[in-house]
């Protein structure tokens, strides 16, 4: 059975999230002009300031930052598929190519590798965190299919453009919830796990396995990537999700 971690803790995860975020958004200010928002996440940079440095829990929630945003890509190709629109292949097959990059073999191999293994030796969350990983392998299978389908004949092909939006439906019904799951219950059970001295180690554990696969900030490749996609489909404009009320 799931067990929700206490309110209380949730909130000092929270609070220090906050306060981790806005120290940061501070320094982006004062010390990079160059490229806001471009401080490596966490201040990666050489620092002795504890307090500057991303948790393996924060790491993985800006992780899930990303593929939120990919959500958004598909979303806006189901849009234009529906109703008629013309629909580049390449976006949609960029979106899918990060998600296998990034989302499935870096930030849910770090999952596999070192979360759900400390999960299921504690006997705890055991039945979430095997449903999380059938939806990985699940998830890739899907994956595989809407690159495969991200070409142009296919997309002027109404039976195999059919499948293809059936496909990214499936993929967005599933992450949603997948990923809002592991944020509000499998993270926070598992800094509860931990002491502070292994959860530090992780950290760095991240950072290197980070490295090895990206050879640089893997995130700041990715959120690059990701806003070309949608610069490219014309919604990186934030303002233009705002209701009209």
């Amino acid at each position: 059975m799931e067990k929700d971690p206490s309110r209380r803790q949730f909130l000092h995860t929270t609070l220090i999230t906050g306060a981790v975020a806005g120290s940061l958004s501070l320094a982006a200010c004062e010390h990079l002009p160059a490229r806001p928002a471009d401080l490596p996440r966490g201040g990666r940079e050489d620092t002795s300031d504890e307090e500057e440095k991303v948790t393996p829990g924060e790491d993985l929630m800006q992780e899930h930052g990303i593929l939120k945003r990919i959500l958004l890509v598909y979303g806006e190709c189901i849009r234009r598929i529906d109703s008629r629109q013309d629909l580049a292949p390449e976006p949609l097959k960029s979106a899918a190519e990060l998600v296998r990059s990034f989302v499935e073999d870096y930030h849910e191999k770090n999952e596999e590798n070192y979360l759900f293994p400390r999960f299921r030796q504690s006997k705890k969350l055991v039945d979430l965190v095997d449903t999380l990983f059938n939806q990985h392998q699940a998830g890739r299978k899907v994956t595989a299919q809407i690159i495969d389908l991200s070409t142009l004949p296919n997309l002027r092909d109404p039976q195999k453009s059919r499948d293809l939006v059936t496909y990214l439906r499936a993929f967005i019904r599933m992450y949603e919830v997948h990923e809002a799951r592991e944020d509000t219950v499998l993270f926070p059970a598992f800094r509860d796990m931990l002491s502070k001295p292994e959860y530090d180690a992780l950290g760095e554990q991240f950072e290197k396995e980070e490295h090895k696969h990206f050879g640089a900030d893997g995130f700041d490749l990715a959120v690059d990537k990701i806003a070309g996609i949608e610069k490219s489909l014309n919604i990186y404009d934030l303002a233009q999700f705002t209701p009209s009320v």
